[in-house]
């Protein structure tokens, strides 16, 4: 693996300012082979969103505002990009319509009402299970967020090994969905583990898992509505796998 690979996917998947110098060398039909790198793009989306929620929280802001500015933070640092898959997926999936309408509903830029529903509760599911989980030690509730993308990120291959793209023609998605081999999924889940295993121990394992086994339901649950996966699924997977994380470490 290439380190301008890495810095190509992450300019790719977040707003960092990488010089183009950096990711000098990579063509965009290579970006497929960067999967490996998902769960180090999380870890840098990570430390800097728990850094700024931490700031906040421990210098007088409390927990809810730095429930809040995390919030604010993943979504800044990605450019709402994840977000927009999800508002897309789901005013299609929930439209109830044929599978020809639901991608064409995803394909349009207009916001929904489905959408728009489903922004307001993950944001709001988020910024609640991270002031739930503000009992335990500072130290601890950093490494958690840190490791909330690292998870989300490493489970995307779910949605990419063995999947077909859904919609007819090419996209960003049709470099990924049907595109990664089977070692480079497996080298995705277990540099993602390995950084969880670093940050929390068994604690956060537990999590990792859950969460990884309800994305792949819902990678099943799309591909039958659907026919298939595509980057607005994608980008749903990533926010529902940051939900699902948060959600299991208040329960395991």
């Amino acid at each position: 693996m290439k380190l301008n690979l890495l810095w190509a996917t992450l300019r790719l998947m977040t707003r960092f300012p990488v010089p183009d110098k950096w990711a000098d060398g990579v063509e965009f039909r290579q970006l497929g082979r960067g999967v490996p790198y998902f769960p180090l793009v999380g870890l840098f989306v990570g430390v800097v969103a728990a850094l700024a929620a931490l700031l906040v929280s421990q210098t007088g802001g409390g927990i809810y505002l730095g429930a809040a500015v995390w919030a604010l933070a993943m979504a800044l640092l990605t450019g709402g990009f994840h977000l927009d898959g999800l508002a897309d997926t789901c005013d299609g999936i929930f439209s109830a319509r044929s599978r020809e309408r639901m991608l064409a509903i995803m394909k349009d830029s207009r916001l929904g009402t489905f959408g728009g529903l489903a922004l307001i509760f993950c944001i709001l599911l988020k910024v609640m299970a991270v002031t739930g989980l503000s009992s335990r030690p500072p130290a601890e509730l950093f490494a958690l967020l840190v490791c909330t993308p690292v998870v989300s990120r490493a489970g995307l291959v779910l949605g990419m090994y063995g999947q077909r793209y859904a919609r007819e023609g090419e996209g960003l998605g049709t470099l990924y969905i049907g595109g990664i081999l089977f070692h480079e999924a497996a080298i995705t889940l277990l540099i993602g583990a390995l950084i969880v295993v670093a940050l929390t121990g068994l604690h956060g394992v537990v999590a990792m898992l859950v969460t990884w086994g309800l994305m792949a339901c819902l990678v099943r649950y799309l591909r039958t509505r659907l026919g298939g996966q595509t980057g607005d699924t994608l980008g749903a997977l990533a926010e529902t796998g940051e939900t699902l994380f948060l959600l299991a470490l208040m329960w395991s």
